[in-house]
């Protein structure tokens, strides 16, 4: 949570006009992490799977929320089929990425300098 909550931060410096929902939806996905993370029992030696489908959870999570946000509360944009998919897909493939690359880092490198 402080990660994303730092993150979101550091991207609203760029966004001004948009700093509480970029703020906002850093931190929901900060705190989703944690309790995904949580819930799929994510340890240091757990298996990828877990870390995967923790991070892909909350990346799709938080991308249609926010584009549910942008068309539905504040009607920036039309809605678009082809988009929600896009998000969809792309929030498994980044989350799952992402999962995969932080259990390589941790298994490889980090592990050694804490353990």
């Amino acid at each position: 949570t402080y990660v994303a909550t730092i993150g979101g931060l550091l991207t609203a410096l760029l966004r001004a006009a948009f700093i509480p929902f970029t703020l906002g939806f850093s931190i929901l996905y900060g705190l989703l992490m944690d309790v995904l993370a949580y819930s799929f029992r994510v340890k240091g030696d757990s298996a990828a799977w877990r870390l995967i489908a923790s991070t892909s959870l909350s990346t799709i999570i938080v991308g249609l929320l926010s584009y549910y946000v942008t068309v539905y509360i504040f009607l920036l944009l039309p809605r678009n089929l082809i988009l929600e998919i896009a998000i969809l897909v792309a929030g498994l493939a980044n989350g799952a990425v992402a999962g995969y690359l932080a259990h390589l880092i941790w298994r490889s490198r980090l592990r050694r300098l804490i353990g």
